[in-house]
């Protein structure tokens, strides 16, 4: 059955440059965010961005770039962009020589990205690799999160396993069918919020984990997407994206969900300013990331007018 879903999930991301198709076969557009407008957008240099993360203690953004061998080649052709948060790309290869590096967080001025089957640390003021650590067993290897003791949290979107690095040491903090094929992490508080991707027939879910007990409490009580990137949106929810239909959700924490935006495929692991309204999302089938102006959000899924 994990091999199964597997080669599902892959064949998923390997497609990421299709459209969706209306009954006549033309490309459906997407909705356009009126109450939601673009502030910036950038594309030239980008390969298949996955992840966009902001490091608050340097102010700068990291963009990971898969690249054009997919996200299972061990090619070395995937890369970081360093950006301003206004859009300027300050150095486009700033990290080079990884396979297909998605999930990106930082934690004690280090960068730490999942990279398919290891974990690679960054030093952020020198822009150097400092650390490889590799994940025995690891297919998949998506988001990355870390608590306040800096551990380290990937997840393993095809065998259904979350590990935890700590030291150079790494074990699985929780497995199987109950962790959906988990996805997008986020450490809040003593939590550790996870958004799944689910099965081939029943989309995943977002709920979270006790850091200490690994028990498992929904937020979302149905089936709510194809959830890839999560982060909380400063209201006591999270900003959520669904990779495969395009969508944004804002999610309370009571498991309210609404629709933000609706786009392209490929809407992936996204950073949210909250203090700003800004939400910077990677759009991995289209090339490019671009920003949105969220600060009327009024926590319910709605612009104030």
């Amino acid at each position: 059955m994990r091999q199964f879903v597997f080669c599902v999930c892959v064949a998923l991301f390997l497609s990421c440059s299709a459209t969706d198709t209306d009954t006549d076969g033309n490309a459906e557009k997407p909705l356009e965010p009126e109450a939601f407008p673009v502030l910036w957008e950038v594309s030239e240099g980008l390969e298949a961005p996955e992840s966009v993360y902001l490091d608050a203690d340097s102010g700068f953004l990291f963009v990971s770039q898969v690249g054009d061998g997919g996200p299972t080649g061990k090619d070395g052709d995937g890369r970081i962009a360093k950006l301003s948060t206004d859009g300027n790309v300050i150095d486009g290869k700033w990290i080079t020589g990884l396979n297909a590096p998605k999930g990106l967080r930082s934690h004690g001025g280090r960068l730490w990205v999942s990279d398919i089957d290891r974990i690679v640390g960054i030093d952020i003021e020198k822009g150097e690799i400092t650390d490889t650590i590799d994940v025995e067993g690891a297919k998949f290897l998506n988001d990355v999160a870390c608590d306040a003791d800096g551990a380290v949290y990937v997840s393993d979107m095809t065998t259904s396993k979350i590990y935890r690095a700590k030291n150079g040491e790494v074990s699985v903090f929780a497995e199987g069918d109950e962790m959906e094929y988990p996805n997008g992490l986020l450490v809040d508080g003593d939590r550790l919020i996870v958004a799944a991707w689910g099965t081939e027939d029943v989309p995943g879910t977002l709920f979270s984990l006790d850091l200490k007990t690994t028990a498992k409490t929904p937020i979302t009580q149905e089936p709510t997407g194809k959830l890839d990137g999560v982060e909380v949106d400063g209201k006591g929810g999270y900003i959520v994206t669904d990779w495969m239909v395009g969508k944004v959700f804002q999610i309370a924490g009571d498991g309210a969900t609404e629709t933000l935006l609706e786009l392209e495929q490929g809407t992936a692991d996204l950073a949210y300013l909250a203090d700003k309204g800004v939400l910077i999302l990677p759009r991995m089938s289209e090339g490019k990331v671009t920003a949105y102006d969220l600060s009327k959000l009024d926590g319910t899924g709605s612009a104030v007018p």
